[in-house]
């Protein structure tokens, strides 16, 4: 890992989480956002008959995790494709069934740290925000085409910006003079939409507006959804699901989602429950668990982090 700079968040947890599940002959697990590879190195490592099928969006990632898990390319299947592609991916594969499933969302750290990404505000950069560098919508799109009631939408939704229908506004203003194509110009614009009073507490005043913008572009929380279920029904008896999300839009989504399997929805007042009412999985975690506060001065990264975890516990003839 020091060759990236990239420490792998909350990773004792998500090994020690992950580990019932891998004890069979031949054990699979997907990263479903693989990232700079640290967590399926980790998991490699510890696990000297898994095999891994690592997933990512960013063409970087595949290329970099391909290079330093190269030990171990006999039990990797690394594939450029969006997480919401998991149930094709694991089709083409020959992979029914998997023992674990890790995601690991929001952007990475190369992401953030290459100015020419366009995904911080604190370098002045091309507004860019693709995760997959293929795709043809960026940020400077967004930002230069939506309507006011668009960009309004997104920024409340995805960035719970308070302010949205201000940023919005001046960001029509300032785009009709001239198109807005720099990540300073933009974080200026923010800052000067917000009103005075608020910038002063709070960090940043651009951070929720290019939060909103990444989500947008990368259609993030629209790939967990559908992601997270598939992930869900790809699970054999006793494996194993870890979520770890970074801003409460997507620990909200993880926490639905995996509440809805383990709930009983047998119809009430009922003298017996319902066996194709029981719920197939379990909750390994009570609520969110948060990193601790040695890993967060350790890894100032690791400090939004949200972990859920779940296990399924039943299997129905049709699954």
């Amino acid at each position: 890992m020091a060759d990236s700079g990239h420490v792998p968040v909350m990773l004792e947890r998500v090994l020690e989480l992950l580990a019932p599940a891998l004890t069979g002959a031949q054990p699979v697990v997907v990263d479903a956002n693989l990232g700079l590879g640290g967590h399926t190195e980790a998991l490699l490592a510890a696990h000297p008959a898994l095999h891994v099928v690592g997933i990512d969006r960013d063409p970087y990632a595949v290329e970099f995790s391909t290079r330093r898990l190269a030990p171990y390319a006999g039990r990797t299947s690394l594939v450029h494709a969006t997480s919401d592609e998991l149930a094709s991916v694991l089709a083409r594969l020959g992979r029914e069934k998997v023992d674990g499933v890790l995601f690991d969302l929001g952007v990475s750290s190369p992401q953030l740290d290459e100015a020419e990404r366009g995904f911080a505000y604190s370098y002045d950069a091309p507004l860019d925000m693709r995760m997959d560098t293929s795709q043809e919508l960026t940020a400077e799109k967004v930002v230069n085409t939506y309507s006011a009631g668009e960009l309004t939408r997104i920024l409340r939704e995805y960035g719970e910006e308070r302010f949205a229908p201000r940023v919005a506004g001046l960001i029509i203003k300032e785009r009709a003079k001239e198109a807005i194509t720099s990540t300073k110009r933009l974080a200026d614009i923010v800052r000067e939409a917000i009103p005075a009073a608020t910038r002063r507490t709070g960090g940043n005043p651009a951070k929720r507006t290019f939060q909103a913008l990444r989500i947008e572009v990368n259609a993030e929380l629209a790939a967990l959804e559908a992601a997270l279920p598939a992930a869900l029904d790809a699970l054999a008896l006793g494996g194993r699901v870890v979520v770890l999300a970074y801003h409460s839009l997507e620990d909200r989504l993880a926490k639905q989602v995996l509440t809805a399997r383990t709930r009983d929805t047998s119809p009430p007042g009922l003298p017996v429950p319902l066996p194709a009412h029981q719920p197939r999985f379990r909750l390994l975690t009570r609520g969110a668990e948060l990193p601790s506060e040695e890993e967060v001065t350790r890894n100032p990264r690791a400090t939004s982090a949200r972990l859920r975890a779940a296990e399924r516990i039943r299997v129905d003839d049709e699954d």
